[in-house]
């Protein structure tokens, strides 16, 4: 019983900084550096500048991914973030599915797929 709770003890000490350095969610097109480098885990005040400078040179992030695009910030720093990254807000996210319902929308054409082998003619099957 001893030897449970000396474990249960020790496995928290490592769970617990985990959990209170998680990242919160940011939307990374619309905050400034400082709320992204408090809101996203591995990213401090230079990169988070970085993030600012680049959405304001090429336009906001359309992808999560396009994050990797900024100098500094690597696949695993958007992997550990990831579920924190907002591109837009969630107030304009929820909004968005009651206008769509409310105006029908025509279903889009399907795209033509033409064959990329030459027809074969009928006598030649």
């Amino acid at each position: 019983m001893f030897k449970k709770l000396v474990a249960l003890a020790f496995t928290s000490l490592f769970i617990m900084p985990a959990l209170l350095l998680a990242a919160t969610p940011v939307n990374v097109n619309t905050a400034d550096a400082t709320a992204i480098a408090k809101a996203l885990d591995r990213i401090g005040q230079a990169k988070a500048q970085a993030i600012v400078s680049y959405r304001e040179a090429h336009g906001p992030f359309k992808k999560v991914d396009d994050l990797g695009h900024v100098k500094g910030i690597g696949k695993a720093t958007i992997e550990l973030n990831r579920s924190a990254i907002l591109l837009a807000d969630e107030s304009a996210d929820a909004a968005a599915p009651a206008t769509a319902a409310a105006t029908p929308a025509e279903a889009p054409a399907k795209p033509v797929h033409k064959s990329k082998k030459a027809a074969v003619p009928a006598d030649k099957e």
